[in-house]
């Protein structure tokens, strides 16, 4: 059983993660023509990024490794994203490389989750899929591809999907002291 000094952060961190993907990948997927951005932005700042990143620090306090590192850097990653936009006036070229460093980092990420649950690996496993498909369509070395980085927002969306399930599921389960949406064995 967990530390309890601090109550579970998981689900915070899930739900600023699942929210701020949606709004991104709705608009990489075209969806809404693009409307997205700016809520994703506003989101990367305080939800995926600062709610994410404390929720990070309280997965230490709780010593669940996976979640801390997870949470910590996701948070960093929208924060890092909402300054690039801002403060760089946008990815530009960079957003490939930007994106790579994500795609490794996911993948190992990936490979620990294995041992989390089937809620929190399925994110995992959605979310490599979408680094890849954004990252590749984004490579300027390849030159960008409108129709790859579409297919990256709708498996963004589904990822998004996947997180709002594993949060939710943190917090009902929690709430009502059983199992109401199951997540899942580890393997």
């Amino acid at each position: 059983m967990a530390d309890e000094k601090v109550a579970d952060p998981g689900p915070l961190g899930l739900a600023g993660f699942a929210a701020t993907t949606f709004c991104l990948s709705s608009a990489n997927a075209n969806l809404w023509h693009g409307t997205g951005v700016a809520a994703a932005l506003s989101l990367a700042f305080f939800y995926g990024g600062i709610a994410q990143l404390l929720a990070g620090m309280m997965e230490f306090v709780r010593k669940n490794t996976f979640a801390a590192v997870a949470f910590t850097s996701y948070g960093a990653f929208w924060l890092s994203l909402y300054a690039l936009v801002n403060f760089q006036k946008g990815l530009g070229t960079s957003a490939g490389v930007f994106l790579l460093v994500w795609t490794i980092f996911t993948f190992y990420m990936m490979i620990a989750a294995m041992k989390v649950n089937t809620a929190v690996f399925t994110v995992f496993i959605l979310l490599f899929i979408t680094f890849v498909l954004l990252t590749w369509g984004n490579w300027s070395a390849f030159g960008a591809h409108a129709s790859i980085v579409k297919a990256g927002g709708w498996t963004g969306l589904a990822t998004a999907v996947a997180a709002f399930y594993a949060s939710a599921a943190g917090v009902i389960n929690a709430t009502h002291g059983k199992v109401v949406l199951p997540v899942g064995a580890p393997k």
